[in-house]
This record gives C-alpha cells, structure tokens and sequence, in this order.
C-alpha cells in the first residue's frame, strides 16, 4: 500500500496524475476525470481549507465507530461503495484546475 505521506510515493502519484488527459477513461465509477481529479482534491480541501463544514460531535463520533477503520484500512474500497455527499462532483470542472491543484497539496 502506498503511502500519501512518503515523497517517494507522493512522486509516484504526481507522475501518475501528469499521464492523465481530459479524455482518459475511468477504470471503475462514473466520474469523468476532471470529476475524479475535484473528487481527489476534497480530502485536501477537507484539510487545507475552510470550505466544507465539520461534523457536529455526534456525527465524529458515528463517523469515528463505523467509518474510520474502513477508511484507513489497507484494502482497496470496493466497487460501488457509497460516499460522503462532500465527495460526489457534480458537473464538469476544469481539468488543468483541478490537476494543478492536486499536486500542489503538502505532503
């Protein structure tokens, strides 16, 4: 399993993500990959910046029980899996944008 913190690995992902076109087809889901790019950036966002808002302490909690150890586990997430709403692009973005955003985040 790579590991977000580790440049070496970061490197392998920026890579990856730099071999990507605006025409690239998904190997699962129904994102378009600028979709999928904005989808990565939310972790970031969630992070680096203010714009999603918190969980109240109950829904930490409920997210801590039930979500955490899916989450951080070292298994791939299955196929079809639901997600948080925060998570789910609507729309088209733009595929430069959101490239040069992915890779610009900290290790």
């Amino acid at each position: 399993m790579q590991n977000v913190f580790l440049k070496e690995d970061c490197d392998q992902f920026i890579n990856r993500i730099n071999q990507l076109k605006p025409d690239s087809n998904g190997l699962w889901g129904k994102m378009s990959v600028d979709q999928m790019l904005a989808h990565c950036n939310v972790s970031y966002e969630m992070v680096y910046e203010d714009i999603h808002p918190k969980p109240n302490g109950f829904m930490k909690f409920i997210l801590k029980l039930l979500v955490k150890s899916k989450v951080v586990d070292d298994k791939p997430y299955p196929k079809n899996n639901q997600t948080a709403p925060q998570f789910i692009i609507k729309g088209n973005r733009d595929f430069e944008t959101e490239k040069k955003r992915l890779i610009s985040y900290p290790i």
